[in-house]
C-alpha cells in the first residue's frame, strides 16, 4: 500500500488494483476514510472535521495527480509522490 503523500499528520495511500470508483485512503491517527477522487467526498469511514477539510482541499488541488496515480495503480505500475498541502 504505497503512501503517495503526507501532510499535517495525514497519510494518503492508494492501493494497487483497488475497486472503483477512483479513491484514496486517508489516515489520521486512529481515523481512516476512503475519499472519492472525483468529488473529494468521504465514501466510507470518518476523519475529524479539521482533517476532512484539509483532505478535501488537497484532493481538489491534486485531483489530476491522484487520477494519474490511480491509473498507475490499476496497471500495477509504481506510483508517483504527490505534493503535500502547504
Amino acid at each position: 500500500m504505497p503512501c503517495v503523500s503526507e501532510f499535517y499528520g495525514i497519510a494518503v495511500y492508494i492501493y494497487y488494483r483497488d475497486h472503483n470508483p477512483p479513491h484514496f485512503h486517508a489516515i489520521y491517527g486512529e481515523s481512516e476514510a476512503i475519499i472519492d477522487i472525483r468529488t473529494g467526498g468521504i465514501l466510507e469511514g470518518r476523519l475529524p472535521r479539521s482533517a476532512a477539510k484539509l483532505v478535501a482541499e488537497w484532493c481538489e488541488i491534486q485531483r489530476d495527480a491522484l487520477l494519474a496515480d490511480w491509473a498507475l495503480a490499476q496497471a500495477q505500475q509504481p506510483l508517483l509522490p504527490i505534493e503535500p498541502l502547504d
